[in-house]
């Protein structure tokens, strides 16, 4: 037996429920149903942002909101203009979801529980009449003469128009490149760094504002770097595994990293500030007197590791000390060895090639009535909300030309 919908949306996460949901409100008479490979639909959205959901982030123009995607700045500049940062939040709003914004510009449901986003999302796909069917997971798909079919574990579905927003799925990219789809293979994008080294061995939950780059290459990112047990996160490190998860891969991860634990403050600066300090504090033990912003710990890990003892006093220090020490500070070299995913977020780079896709409506350039949204496609950002909005922009654009067709 072969169920029959007007539209089909295969995979029931974020994108998947926000595409439904707009093309009901905009057309009720549509029979539109998700399909789900797993048992629980929404599942990355429970775990995002600790378990907060990360809906968006306060940033509202277009033309700055794409400069946080290393893949798809280009393309999705005409879809912000479509709908942006803004309009999400009073989508929400308009569904009784409060949203606020945190110093960082990220931006969650007051209620700081994933779960508000969710019962929003299955409140609204009860109301509309949206089928949401689990445990299906798609074997093949065929193009018929204007029709699609879609075969599952379970059953078999015909639609008019198919939409996938399937994520990063392996087997659903070998269905979409028999059909003629170019795939850019897939890396991880939000990772963390795999560090031993006896400078930041014993820090483990120490922050400061950094800017860190990729010895010989041109790969640099600045934020917040917290050392952690295995190595290095926070946003500055997960910046630069976004921008750099093409190189990275190729290098193995195996690299140098070099940390600027001043920030913007360069090593002349750096020099010139300590031999001040020398002058002033003559008589003071140095490990005793961080003159930087930054953890006290970390300090005197950076001093012992320019060979400056715990009880050498400022007056003693000498000129290879102050240069060593300004170079700890400024331009520490820290070798690593792998990476490791970011909490649950696992965000990949890869997908289908953008050419193939107008990004006026989020059809195929290559087939007619199917259509992408999410991260099935070649686009990724940084951590912060960018990831969900771009799911919110895709889901948005697919409805409107569904329901305009």
């Amino acid at each position: 037996m072969i169920s029959n919908y007007d539209i089909l949306i295969v995979g029931g996460g974020a994108a998947g429920f926000f595409t439904a949901i707009n093309i009901a409100e905009n057309n009720a008479k549509l029979k539109i149903a998700i399909l789900e490979r797993g048992k629980e639909v929404l599942t990355k959205v429970k775990i995002s942002g600790g378990g907060r959901c990360n809906v968006t982030h306060a940033c509202f123009i277009p033309n700055d909101l794409v400069k946080f995607y290393p893949r798809g700045e280009k393309e999705l500049k005409g879809p912000f203009h479509q709908f942006c940062s803004g309009d999400t939040i009073e989508w929400f709003e308009k569904h009784g979801v409060e949203l606020k914004i945190e110093e960082d510009g990220r931006m969650f449901p007051i209620s700081d529980s994933s779960q508000t986003i969710i019962d929003c999302f299955l409140s609204a796909t009860k109301k509309l009449n949206i089928d949401i069917l689990t445990g299906q997971s798609v074997q093949s798909i065929y193009k018929g003469e204007g029709y699609w079919k879609v075969d599952t574990n379970q059953e078999s579905f015909k639609c008019d128009n198919l939409v996938m927003t399937t994520g990063s799925n392996p087997k659903i990219w070998e269905m979409m490149e028999a059909l003629g789809h170019t795939i850019e293979a897939p890396v991880p994008s939000l990772f963390t760094f795999n560090i031993k080294d006896s400078r930041i061995k014993d820090l483990m939950g120490l922050s400061a504002q950094t800017s860190v780059k990729v010895k010989d290459s041109k790969l640099k990112a600045s934020g917040p770097l917290l050392i952690t047990h295995w190595g290095m996160s926070g946003p500055g490190i997960l910046r630069l595994s976004a921008w750099g998860a093409l190189e990275l891969a190729a290098k193995n991860y195996q690299f140098t990293l070099q940390v600027n634990w001043l920030h913007e403050t360069d090593f002349e600066e750096a020099l010139d500030t300590l031999k001040d300090l020398k002058d002033e504090n003559a008589k003071k033990l140095m490990v005793k007197f961080c003159p930087f912003e930054f953890p006290k710990r970390l300090w005197e890990s950076l001093v012992g590791a320019a060979g400056i003892s715990a009880e050498t006093k400022w007056a003693d220090l000498s000129k290879k000390q102050l240069t060593d020490l300004a170079n700890q500070l400024t331009n520490g070299e820290f070798q690593v060895n792998g990476k490791s995913t970011f909490k649950d977020e696992f965000v990949t780079a890869g997908g289908i090639n953008l050419k193939e896709i107008d990004f006026k409506t989020m059809q195929s350039k290559l087939h007619d009535n199917l259509y992408f949204a999410g991260e099935i496609v070649n686009i990724d950002a940084i951590t912060g909300g960018f990831n969900f909005q771009n799911a919110w922009t895709g889901g948005f654009l697919v409805a409107k030309a569904l329901t305009e067709k």
